[in-house]
């Protein structure tokens, strides 16, 4: 760490500490050359996957957009407010700790339909009939199908 006061690049840590929630440390150095003191955090630093779309343009994962698409599907459905932000922080832990710099915007597609179908079944019909572009009345009762006998694995 350089001294943010004489730029010298070697700093001695003379005391770390952790702070109450557990996410950040703190650590007070002291300048080898300058002889004088600061104090700097340490936070981890994740970086949620980038989106490639259909199209195959890419775009930051936005977590307002994925709110509002699920908010849009459950409009007028009984489903309580923690339960659609405990799905939005599930969907996100899936895609943080895939490990994957780039996700397809069909596998966020997907992981929403997965969350919705748990949430409620109207929203999933609702989601998958915009999501997947049904065109006719044979599509709906295919997926309304699928969530009543989910295939075997």
């Amino acid at each position: 760490m350089k001294c943010p006061f004489c730029r010298h690049p070697d700093t001695q840590v003379i005391d770390s500490r952790i702070s109450e929630e557990g996410d950040t440390i703190r650590r007070r150095r002291r300048c080898q050359a300058c002889d004088q003191r600061f104090t700097t955090y340490e936070r981890v630093d994740l970086q949620m996957p980038a989106v490639v779309k259909r199209n195959g343009t890419r775009t930051e994962f936005d977590v307002s957009k994925l709110r509002s698409s699920m908010n849009l599907a459950l409009r007028k459905r009984p489903v309580n407010t923690a339960d659609v932000d405990a799905a939005v922080v599930r969907i996100q832990d899936t895609l943080l700790h895939s490990g994957k710099r780039e996700v397809d915007s069909l596998e966020v597609g997907e992981l929403v339909m997965d969350e919705l179908l748990r949430l409620d079944q109207v929203a999933y019909v609702r989601f998958a009939s915009v999501y997947k572009s049904f065109e006719d009345i044979g599509e709906f009762i295919h997926a309304i199908n699928e969530m009543q006998y989910p295939p075997k694995p």
